[in-house]
């Protein structure tokens, strides 16, 4: 009997426990969907409705303001929750005044709440764990390298995605064709086709590892940096301009060529990340540690009159805490600056504990762009070094080490922001100090240890005037008196020495001048030590020198730097967001619901950075893989590159996001060059890109990856490619940004005299990445192909096609002057017009044209030659020269015409 009962028994209670497994609610992919499209819109982070939330489990088996208790764990049919969302009638049921929940989404939140209303941890919050490998079954076949020689599964990508496409009874593509993938991959890893004599080397190649030793090859080009700078870029919202309504120009394109640089170094991604976001606090930090500081300092920098600098600081500030998190941890933060986030579990002062890491710079929306890296000239650089030795060896080493910081960085310092009780004159323009005759303006509470010399940067257009600083009144003290010079400068003045911590009040006097006039205008002023030496002959030289280089204009670039504890910010709660109203004062912390800030780091943007680089960090490392994966496949495993919160899209392959997530970080140590070779060589990577119509109905945006990418290049693609084919592509590296060819009348700048003026020679024909950026006018021909203004954060460009981007390849001055210098290529080759469009074509393509084609382009021209023949002018002003033959003209439509063909303009 017992063998009967084992026999009956186990089996039934074996199929009764799988059918339970099976019926388990998953709250992450089930139950939180359904909240968050009908519940959370009232009961969340923005409001709580009856004061109850449905964000945080506690906060949903909590008691609701009618007494009643929405949710019983175990008990959904005592659980009002469940009596609201079944209730026949409207004045109770929920969704209140909205579509009810059909009876899929009642069930399951039956089912979860009769298994204990179990919480779960969204996706992306939980670290990445090694997934196992699938390991499907699949035939050699020529699916694999170019030569055929491989089968599907190259590596374990390939592994992922076919177990995948078997699971959805799906076959892979086979490999395309060797022309398609070397174009692909040069568009992919470098941004530019092949110039002929490359592809005919790796065309002709019967070497089984040309492929592999072709992505090497790219990988270590100088033209990878310069690629994948423009993606990263867009991110770091770089831009030649200020922005706002002003848009003045500033100089920092040092920091667009740190980025291609760090990128062809293969610069590991957390010192990349710590760098840029921190490299002003590591020990010693070198030129270009600073330089990259100023990926935070791309943030726009309002110029405008009468503007409150600290409204600017702080839009500043809130910028640089949403590109933070949207590009690190693809979160959308920003949602949390006015009230707790309502999908995701961001509190409201989690906000305000990253702002704390980022409210303590130095830059206060000021027009100099302060702080700036000075960077002299090698003649200039040998003073500094002469002036700070002087100084060590007659003042002390802090001393030195001082000045050679203030003639680096000309910090610390304060700006006119820090004066109160102005009487008799004002903040000029809201940001200079102006005081009239016998007015005077005061600083509060300056600690005087070590400040016994003052710089004062001023200018006056009379002569006369004298100001003096005395402590604690206006008729206190006087610790310092001294003459203000007619001029624009940075001048040093002797102060008394005085302890402790005072109220300085500064007077100005100059009788000479007009009522209404101030003795000058003071744009900032820094304290130090007594200049060693005074009034000796050596001291008054290296004193003069001193002042002559902090007067110098050397290049700069504005950075971060950090205040120092006399000007330390505190950081408050924005009450609903608003920066003028403050709550709650909070200090530097992350958010709970993520991995713990670690006890051994710095409370500051350093350890911040390395917070976000920590391997208990479950973000970081898959949300920069993901956004590589879309640079080759035209869209993430992931779509929404900027959200992975729970209203982000799911990942279609999420046991291979993880493996890439884990292969970046732990295997490859950060460095994104391994990270992409995986991927290139994948034979994932290397299908062809042609589709069927049934795939293309069942998956049009290949998110199976049954195929290869077909993706439109980007603007920096398309217009390099052009140059490229046509012979003109600059090679030249670094420097400012450059102006090519424009069509007349974009700009239109006010209070200013700039304008856009066409660079020369080589210049214009650089790649498209050195082009100047305007926010207010973009490169025009960019926009149309959905590039970003740089205003904001760009975490991807959504393509578009449209007929304006037809209108740019065919009529932009840019790509007419790149079809005058093809034609005469194609000329060269043959005396055939067919020859002479083959040739334009494999230029592009790499490969013959197909007849049907050519012998379009063969019409084209003969319709073209007929025109020109009898328009003589026309032909001309095509060419933009006098005497053009019209089959001249003619062989340059045709180019045109080549150059906005549709396999052309995308990758295939």
């Amino acid at each position: 009997m017992a063998n009967v009962c084992t026999a009956f028994f186990v089996p039934l209670l074996l199929l009764l426990c799988i059918s339970c497994r099976q019926e388990t609610v998953d709250f992450s992919a089930e139950v939180k969907p359904i909240l968050n499209k009908h519940c959370i819109s009232c009961h969340g982070g923005v409001k709580r409705n009856a004061n109850y939330s449905l964000l945080f489990r506690h906060e949903a088996l909590d008691t609701a303001e009618s007494g009643k208790t929405p949710i019983l764990p175990g008990d959904a049919a005592h659980s009002e929750l469940i009596r609201r969302i079944t209730s026949s009638d409207p004045e109770v049921r929920m969704p209140y005044k909205e579509s009810p929940l059909s009876q899929d989404e009642i069930d399951i939140l039956k089912r979860w709440i009769d298994q204990g209303a179990p919480w779960g941890d969204h996706w992306a919050y939980l670290p990445p764990k090694p997934p196992i490998v699938p390991n499907p079954a699949v035939a050699l076949s020529s699916v694999g390298d170019p030569a055929g020689q491989s089968p599907m599964l190259i590596n374990p990508i390939d592994n992922f995605v076919v177990a995948r496409l078997q699971a959805e009874k799906l076959m892979p593509s086979p490999t395309a064709s060797k022309p398609d993938l070397m174009r692909r991959v040069y568009l992919d890893l470098v941004g530019v086709p092949p110039s002929m004599e490359q592809a005919q080397a790796f065309l002709s190649s019967t070497d089984p590892l040309a492929y592999e030793k072709l992505v090497d090859s790219l990988l270590a080009s100088p033209r990878f940096g310069e690629k994948w700078a423009s993606w990263w870029l867009d991110m770091a919202r770089y831009a030649d301009t200020k922005g706002y309504e002003k848009d003045n120009g500033r100089s920092i394109w040092k920091y667009r060529d740190w980025v291609i640089d760090a990128l062809n170094a293969d610069k590991p991604f957390d010192e990349f990340t710590r760098e840029q976001l921190a490299g002003d606090l590591l020990d010693h930090p070198t030129d270009n540690q600073l330089i990259a500081t100023a990926f935070h300092r791309n943030t726009m920098n309002n110029d405008e009159g009468g503007t409150d600098d600290e409204e600017f600081r702080v839009a500043a500030l809130i910028d640089r805490i949403g590109t933070t998190w949207e590009v690190w941890q693809s979160t959308t933060m920003a949602c949390v600056q006015c009230h707790t986030h309502p999908y995701d579990p961001f509190v409201h002062k989690d906000y305000y504990r990253t702002m704390a890491f980022f409210n303590n710079t130095r830059d206060e929306d000021v027009p100099g762009d302060y702080p700036n890296l000075r960077q002299y000239s090698k003649e200039d650089q040998g003073e500094v070094q002469k002036v700070t030795e002087w100084i060590r060896a007659k003042g002390s080493s802090d001393q030195a080490t001082a000045t050679a910081f203030f003639l680096k960085t000309m910090e610390p310092k304060y700006h006119p922001h820090v004066f109160d009780e102005i009487t008799n004159g004002s903040l000029l323009d809201n940001k200079w100090l102006g005081i009239r005759n016998g007015g005077h303006a005061r600083m509060r509470k300056i600690n005087m240890q070590h400040k016994q010399s003052l710089l004062f940067n001023y200018w006056t257009s009379t002569a006369g005037g004298t100001f003096t600083i005395r402590l604690d009144a206006v008729d206190g003290p006087v610790i310092a008196h001294h003459a203000i010079e007619k001029g624009d400068r940075v001048a040093m003045y002797d102060l008394k020495p005085a302890e402790g911590v005072h109220d300085l009040y500064f007077s100005f006097d100059n009788g000479g001048i007009a009522p209404g006039a101030a003795v000058c205008a003071v744009e900032w002023l820094a304290f130090g030590d007594a200049f060693p030496e005074v009034n000796t002959s050596n001291g008054d030289a290296m004193r003069r020198e001193y002042l002559k280089l902090l007067n110098a204009k050397p290049t700069q670039t504005p950075i971060m730097i950090e205040n120092g504890p006399e000007q330390a910010r505190t950081t408050q709660v924005f009450i609903r967001g608003n920066w003028m109203v403050r709550g709650d004062t909070v200090t530097a912390d992350v958010p709970a619901s993520l991995n713990p800030f670690p006890n051994n780091q710095p409370n500051n943007r350093l350890g911040f950075a390395n917070w976000l680089m920590a391997p208990e960090n479950p973000l970081t490392a898959r949300a920069i893989t993901n956004r590589v994966w879309e640079q080759f496949f035209g869209i993430g495993i992931v779509e929404s590159l900027e959200d992975f919160g729970t209203q982000g899209a799911a990942p279609s392959h999420p046991e291979l996001l993880d493996w890439l997530a884990l292969r970046f970080r732990v295997d490859h140590q950060w460095h994104l060059k391994p990270l992409i070779r995986d991927i290139a060589l994948s034979a994932t990577y290397r299908q062809d890109s042609r589709v069927s119509q049934e795939l293309q109905a069942r998956d049009p945006q290949n998110r199976l990856l049954a195929r290869g990418p077909r993706v439109r290049l980007s603007f920096e693609q398309l217009r390099d490619q052009a140059l490229a084919v046509a012979g003109l592509l600059s090679t030249r590296m670094h420097g400012p940004s450059v102006m090519p060819y424009q069509p007349a009348g974009i700009w239109s700048s006010v209070y200013s005299s700039e304008k856009w003026k066409e660079s020369e020679g080589e210049d214009r024909y650089r790649r498209s990445v050195y082009t100047y950026m305007k926010r207010t006018s973009p490169y025009p021909s960019m926009m149309m192909f959905d590039g970003s203004s740089r205003e904001v954060c760009t975490s991807r460009r959504i393509r578009t096609n449209t007929p304006l981007q037809a209108l740019v390849t065919m009529n932009d001055s840019s790509f007419l002057v790149v079809a005058r210098h093809l034609a005469p290529l194609m000329m060269a080759h043959s005396d055939n017009v067919g020859e002479q469009v083959n040739q334009g074509y494999q230029r592009i393509m790499f490969r013959e044209m197909a007849p049907s084609k050519r012998a379009v382009m063969e019409r084209l021209y003969n319709d073209a030659l007929a025109f020109y023949r009898t328009h003589d002018a026309d032909a001309e002003k095509l060419m933009a020269k006098k005497g053009t033959s019209a089959e001249a003209a003619a062989i340059t439509v045709v180019a045109n015409a080549l150059l906005n063909l549709d396999e052309t303009i995308v990758k295939n």
